[in-house]
């Protein structure tokens, strides 16, 4: 059966005042595969998020999603999208939880956009999957981090996208908020075949999840399936053997 590329990159470089954040970074991504970003601090992971999306443009290089270029407005409509830093909200600011949620669906509309009454069943299962139906009605702003965050990522849910682009979702979520974030993550994977990046410094709980790794340091450093990592001499060489078993410990059971 032929693999649908949802994700392609090809010798994809940025630099930024003369420095060079990311270098000849290829690979692709099928439909239905979940992949995990991790790497440390400035390695230049939200950067590789922002080209893929076409919110930068690379010095050098090319990304194509559903193979068209990035860049093609289009193809927003088939993707879902959480940016690692959240403003805060304005707690006058007069929206409510179910208005926040509705705002996912505007984008696949076309003028005049307007949320209509058979959206409804969307916007009630993804607030029910991410337990925020109680409060519903409740102001944005009124909200602690943790609420914020599921309403934001309900909102990224909302239209059921092709593509769930997610950097560092969970750390406003506590630890049953995270597993319940998780569990729907899979549902989506695995019942839609929905295609996920996420990106997280939770690279332990990630090896539980994501069917895919990439591991980038300015440059790729491993991308594949976990089960090639885990058996990766050259990882074990690069990461050493305490690191990689953190990774890998899902493999233990």
């Amino acid at each position: 059966m032929q693999m649908t590329r949802v994700v392609t990159t090809e010798n994809l470089s940025f630099r930024f005042n003369g420095v060079e954040i990311l270098s000849d970074i290829t690979f692709t991504l099928e439909k239905g595969e979940f992949l995990g970003i991790v790497g440390p601090n400035g390695s230049g992971k939200t950067t590789l998020i922002r080209l893929l999306l076409g919110l930068l443009k690379p010095t050098q290089g090319a990304v194509m999603l559903f193979g068209h270029n990035s860049d093609a407005f289009s193809q927003w409509r088939k993707i879902g999208y959480l940016p690692q830093k959240i403003a805060a909200f304005n707690p006058h600011f007069p929206a409510t939880v179910e208005e926040i949620v509705a705002l996912g669906l505007l984008a696949g509309k076309s003028f005049p956009r307007r949320v209509a009454r058979t959206d409804r069943g969307s916007i009630d299962e993804v607030m029910t999957f991410l337990d925020i139906t109680s409060i519903r009605n409740k102001l944005i702003g009124e909200l602690s981090g943790g609420q914020q965050q599921r309403v934001l990522i309900a909102k990224a849910l909302v239209a059921g996208p092709e593509l769930l682009i997610l950097d560092e979702p969970t750390t406003a979520l506590d630890p049953e908020g995270r597993e319940r974030f998780f569990t729907t993550l899979k549902g989506l994977n695995r019942d839609r075949k929905g295609t996920i990046i996420m990106i997280t410094h939770d690279i332990g709980t990630i090896g539980q999840h994501a069917s895919r790794l990439l591991y980038l340091d300015r440059r790729l450093i491993f991308f594949g399936g976990f089960d090639d990592f885990c058996l990766s001499t050259d990882m074990t060489d690069y990461f050493g053997e305490h690191s990689q078993h953190l990774i890998c410990h899902r493999h233990d059971k």
